[in-house]
């Protein structure tokens, strides 16, 4: 008799939660994998508010509760078994990377190694690319380690950088990228 694993799933974000939404929408219909958990180091982030509204258990927490074991408590206590971080700004301490070896993954909007590190996020990393002449762009996703975009590189995907484009415009092809990707790749993850 097969009995299927239920994958838990608690996604970090700081932001809107555009990407959370897109992941818990693509799961919606599966009883194998569940949401379970929208953390925000950010009281005001809309993605807690995505949260209430798809009826998520959402928590915006203190930079100490991270740093002294309160979130990886939090974690454990919901059963959490993968850790996506979507738009999520700060570093992730090692306890909690200890606690989740290769269950932690992250997605940046540029092609790492570069434009990757402290204080490369969003419209940032999209002007950086346009400023630097680079004819493509795409996402990163990797496994999370201590340092900022380090981590396996998992997957990446492109695409083209226009000569007249704005960070919003090449934002925008970015943000595609991320919304077909992204769940399809954690998807995978977990059937391993």
């Amino acid at each position: 008799m097969n009995i299927l694993k239920k994958h838990r799933l608690a996604i970090f974000a700081s932001g809107s939660g555009s990407n959370a939404e897109n992941i818990v929408r693509y799961f919606a219909d599966r009883s194998d994998v569940e949401v379970v958990l929208f953390l925000s180091n950010k009281k005001n982030a809309y993605v807690l508010e995505r949260g209430k509204k798809l009826h998520i258990a959402s928590y915006a927490f203190e930079k100490s509760e991270l740093e002294e074991g309160g979130i990886l408590q939090l974690l454990q206590k919901k059963k959490v078994s993968f850790i996506v971080l979507a738009g999520y700004l700060q570093k992730i301490p090692s306890d909690l990377i200890q606690a989740y070896p290769n269950k932690i993954i992250n997605i940046h909007p540029a092609l790492l190694p570069k434009f990757g590190g402290k204080g490369m996020y969003g419209d940032r990393v999209h002007e950086a690319v346009i400023q630097a002449g680079e004819k493509e762009s795409g996402i990163t996703i990797h496994y999370v380690n201590e340092h900022y975009d380090q981590g396996n590189i998992i997957f990446q995907a492109s695409c083209p950088v226009l000569a007249t484009d704005t960070a919003a415009e090449l934002a925008q092809r970015i943000h595609e990228l991320e919304y077909f990707h992204y769940p399809r790749l954690i998807d995978k993850l977990l059937k391993g």
